[in-house]
């Protein structure tokens, strides 16, 4: 398989941390220059420069990806540093607090869809008009098996996932004949600062979300990135519109 990414430019948002930034080395480490975008001034100045240390050619951009004219700069500055945008993975996202239904605050349903499902449209809108001019790319939207399956507690971070897959599946029947490629990813419960945060309010859970994993452990950011990345290769050519598990199983029971 050619997961060579050499003279491209693939672009990260949530890239200072867990899943983003694991993405964003891997693309590095396979040849292309990359774009590291998160709303985390200092987090993502530090994952800029790490990946600058080992020696790749990568440039980090504060974007929080709710607000489009953020995005739209964003895309700007990419395609005028570096002259092309060949691949995304639209990362970036949020949790809120364990809550039934009802009691969901109109803030945090509103914060929730803002990150999760408006800022990847904002994403995948304005990457599709650069590709569109390049007439190919990839882009690989990050769903959750929250946009697979329900679970009680999560109704309105359940809703954005579920979204994410319905909007990239209907642009992926789009764009395919113009050559641009839309996937999902759907990772599981994975080892992540943002799982680690949500998991030390519920010290308890650890167990039972162990016993709904049928590998019987947690996903490693990597393992999730290397199915991004794959995605996005020209392995995965044939690729189109897809909302690929990566939970250890969870949703195959």
């Amino acid at each position: 398989m050619n997961l060579s990414f050499a003279n491209k430019v693939a672009l990260v948002t949530g890239a200072a941390m867990g899943m983003g930034f694991a993405a964003a080395r891997k693309f590095a480490e396979a040849g292309a220059t990359v774009v590291l975008a998160d709303r985390d001034a200092k987090a993502l100045q530090l994952a800029t420069e790490e990946l600058e240390g080992a020696g790749h050619k990568v440039l980090g951009i504060c974007c929080d990806v709710s607000d489009e004219t953020q995005v739209a700069a964003m895309i700007r500055q990419t395609v005028e540093v570096f002259g092309r945008l060949d691949v995304a993975f639209n990362n970036a996202g949020i949790q809120i607090a364990h809550t039934d239904a009802a009691d969901v605050s109109k803030e945090d349903y509103e914060r929730v869809m803002a990150v999760n499902l408006n800022g990847v449209w904002h994403c995948m809108q304005h990457q599709l008009r650069q590709m569109q001019q390049q007439g190919c790319g990839a882009i690989v939207n990050c769903s959750s098996l929250g946009g697979l399956v329900g679970n009680p507690g999560f109704a309105a971070y359940h809703a954005a996932k579920h979204g994410v897959i319905g909007m990239t599946q209907t642009a992926a029947l789009e764009y395919a004949s113009r050559g641009i490629r839309l996937n999902t990813v759907c990772p599981g419960v994975i080892d992540t600062p943002m799982v680690s945060t949500l998991l030390a309010d519920y010290p308890d859970a650890m167990d039972a979300i162990i016993k709904k994993q049928p590998i019987g452990r947690l996903g490693g950011a990597e393992e999730v990135a290397a199915a991004v990345l794959f995605l996005c290769s020209d392995a995965a050519s044939f690729i189109v519109g897809v909302a690929l598990p990566v939970d250890g199983g969870y949703t195959a029971i």
